[in-house]
């Protein structure tokens, strides 16, 4: 098959295209699925960039979303037969393979049915960014009806998906994007309040919108100071989720003094530490949104696509612009 692997770390420049084997089937729970589309994400070229900080196998086949449809399935495998169309998130992670390539082994767990309503390149975009969005807002806080929130760069991957979740329960969303262009397309998704962070302040115009109280959730999204400004944004007993490190030389006294819950999310954790139960929530999660979907509820953003490979290319536009929506590889 056709992949895009790399044996060392460095920039674009060290993703080429090979013919590597197929990958097989090695346990009874996985299921073989021919790619159709691959969508690519920023942990993508961190791995990349230090491909020593992650548990990956060289040559690396790099990639964590994917969308296609299933050729073979394990003996206890019950939820897939051959021909069904699905999407996954799967870090190639402790002897797994990536989605840059023609064919992927995948743990059923993490493994749903495509949403009828998206095509394979809209359904490649979703699913690292609508679980890294669902996680932060339903699992490490309990979002509720009439909440007050900020979420940055809600443009972004994963921004754009949780202005969307934070309207569906009934919260009130204020988001950062650097662009009029930007501006009209969270307008249209649902945001109640947009802020140009390039040409006003933040802090001032959160505190404004709540009549100084601050929100009651900041999400951050894009990490260093953004995280110091969404803990100053955030109201007294409120609560912060990043989905980055905080910074090291990050000034705690704000966030104390105001008794801020801070949450952290990475949505690779459950096939980092090899925790099933986590996986099978990650499933069940695309399952739900694939209903969300198909009833119009949630939609999802491409910004650009290129074919295979362009993969060092597609990295490259990610890596240095702040495009709306996703980017995702092609591989028909």
């Amino acid at each position: 098959m056709r992949a895009v692997v790399t044996d060392r770390s460095g920039g674009p420049e060290v993703l080429r295209l090979e013919e590597v084997s197929n990958p097989r089937l090695t346990r009874s729970d996985q299921v073989l699925v021919r790619i159709k589309a691959a969508g690519i994400n920023p942990i993508d070229y961190k791995m990349r960039r230090d491909l020593s900080r992650f548990p990956v196998t060289l040559p690396a086949i790099l990639g964590c979303d994917g969308a296609g449809v299933i050729e073979a399935i394990g003996e206890k495998v019950t939820r897939f037969r051959a021909g069904d169309e699905v999407y996954f998130c799967q870090p190639g992670f402790n002897g797994r393979q990536g989605t840059y390539a023609q064919y992927a082994v995948v743990d059923e767990a993490l493994v749903a049915k495509k949403p009828k309503a998206l095509d394979f390149i809209q359904a490649a975009a979703a699913p690292l960014v609508l679980l890294t969005a669902w996680e932060s807002l339903y699992d490490r806080v309990k979002l509720e009806k009439g909440a007050k929130v900020l979420i940055q760069a809600g443009a972004g991957g994963v921004g754009h998906i949780a202005v969307q979740l934070a309207k569906m329960v009934g919260s009130h969303v204020a988001t950062t994007v650097s662009t009029q262009e930007k501006v009209q397309f969270v307008h249209r998704l649902g945001a109640d309040l947009v802020i140009r962070y390039r040409e006003q302040d933040v802090v001032a115009q959160v505190r404004t919108w709540t009549e100084e109280q601050g929100v009651d959730l900041a999400l951050d999204t894009v990490g260093e100071e953004v995280f110091s400004q969404c803990c100053a944004c955030t109201r007294v007993y409120g609560q912060v989720v990043t989905i980055l490190q905080p910074p090291a030389n990050f000034d705690w006294t704000v966030a104390r003094v105001r008794n801020l819950k801070i949450g952290l999310e990475m949505m690779l954790t459950p096939v980092l530490l090899e925790l099933p139960k986590w996986q099978r929530h990650q499933g069940e999660i695309l399952e739900q949104a694939a209903d969300l979907f198909d009833q119009g509820q949630l939609k999802v953003e491409v910004a650009r696509t290129y074919p295979l490979e362009n993969a060092a290319e597609a990295q490259r536009y990610l890596e240095t612009q702040a495009p709306m929506g996703k980017v995702v590889l092609t591989l028909d």
